[in-house]
């Protein structure tokens, strides 16, 4: 049986921002990122590999100001492609979750490709810097992907003390679920995971 590529783009230009994203699961391909963002590259590369998808994206944006508008608006563009992908989401697990440790720290998440959005963090609070990056704009990109891509996410932030180690886990985890979540049933295959017939 062969399964149909699932890969998307999105272009998204704003007085703030210039973005181009191409989205592809279930590759192991090397993602090449370019958000203006440097730690928030570092952070999108690790979940794309532990995610096993392709990310390819370029963010033009007014990080003069602040990296807000770069960090929230790539957030809507992969939650944009990401639903792209799904397409009708039949055949696909549609529930995923993963604990994931990065040293001294430890997170989780869990997905429903519900066709709602939700988005909830709980935990350590994200209110501090690494470098230059400003930690709640974790949750701002995790916040506009789950309400682009009509998902729930919950992560928990259970412990740790390095900070860039906290936002590793974050991604990992986050990497992890969504992979699960977007996985292939072949026991549903072409079955939407709903009662209700569409999600």
């Amino acid at each position: 049986m062969t399964t149909a590529i699932r890969k998307a783009e999105i272009k998204r230009k704003t007085k703030e921002t210039d973005i181009g994203l191409a989205l592809e699961l279930d590759s192991t391909g090397e993602s090449h990122i370019q958000s203006g963002v440097p730690f928030l590259d570092h952070m999108l590369t690790l979940m794309a590999k532990h995610g096993r998808f392709q990310l390819a994206l370029t963010c033009n944006g007014d990080v003069e100001i602040d990296d807000h508008h770069s960090v929230e608006d790539i957030g809507i563009c992969m939650g944009k492609a990401l639903r792209r992908c799904l397409g009708s989401k039949a055949g696909i697990a549609r529930f995923g979750h993963a604990i994931i440790p990065m040293d001294d720290s430890l997170a989780s998440a869990a997905v429903d490709l519900s066709g709602r959005s939700y988005f909830k963090i709980g935990g350590i609070e994200l209110a501090g810097t690494v470098g230059g990056y400003h930690e709640e704009l974790t949750a701002e990109f995790f916040r506009s992907l789950a309400a682009n891509a009509e998902l729930n996410l919950h992560i928990i932030v259970h412990y740790g003390e390095n900070r860039h180690h906290i936002h590793e886990a974050i991604f990992k985890a986050c990497g992890v679920a969504l992979r699960a979540a977007c996985a292939i049933d072949g026991a549903i295959a072409g079955i939407i995971p709903s009662t209700k017939g569409t999600i």
